[in-house]
């Protein structure tokens, strides 16, 4: 199945596109936990509260794009979207692959792909994917965003109690940020070493876990 690409160029068919797909997808219940499984157990032991922090960014700064980043999502993504919660990716740099993901467990109904001129574009459609409650997750690559902008991408997920996830370039770890949690990523032989350098409740410290022992989703 082809992954289709809409422009936020034409601001109201995006925005008719996420009123449709907020109104398609299933509203969280009330009192829902505070993070969502990675499926990755050695991951979800490293994070505080055991998963992905719900209604926050968390960030992803791999050393080279491609170490296997999105592998270390599959799981939570492919649940929240079994699960009729629709995901959003905003500037991706290259094209997903179909076939991977729907192998991973993806439901491509549920996946909104959103290319953009520049950050401005990007940021400006992933605020408004993250405001709607019924969006599971909306990952964005932007070129270089400002502390702004990622606090404004932090109250819109605080806001709806999406996941936002935001991939940076390497620079990106120096420099302080509002996001609630932040991972550095490195490859290794035996899988992909995740350092957390920042998180809400938890301490600095780096595990190994491999993406594709996933536990289930």
């Amino acid at each position: 199945m082809p992954i289709v690409f809409h422009k936020p160029d034409n601001h109201a068919t995006l925005l008719g596109e996420l009123a449709a797909l907020c109104r398609g997808g299933l509203k969280p219940a009330d009192g829902r936990a505070s993070v969502t499984p990675s499926g990755l157990a050695a991951l979800d032991a490293a994070l505080p509260e055991g998963g992905w922090p719900r209604g926050a960014i968390t960030e992803l700064i791999p050393d080279t794009c491609g170490i296997g980043e999105i592998g270390l999502l599959l799981p939570a993504l492919a649940a929240l979207s079994q699960a009729g919660q629709p995901l959003a990716w905003v500037a991706p740099p290259y094209l997903p692959c179909a076939l991977g993901l729907a192998q991973g467990g993806i439901e491509l109904m549920q996946l909104l792909l959103v290319a953009a001129r520049d950050d401005r574009e990007a940021l400006w459609a992933a605020e408004q994917a993250l405001r709607c409650p019924s969006f599971g997750a909306v990952l964005l690559w932007p070129a270089a965003p400002t502390d702004r902008s990622v606090r404004r991408l932090q109250l819109a997920a605080e806001t709806s109690g999406s996941i936002g996830f935001l991939f940076r370039p390497p620079a990106a770890a120096a420099a302080p940020s509002p996001a609630a949690l932040r991972l550095r990523l490195h490859p290794r032989r035996e899988g992909l070493e995740v350092q957390i350098i920042k998180a809400r409740g938890g301490r600095p410290h780096a595990v190994v876990v491999h993406p594709a022992a996933a536990t289930g989703g």
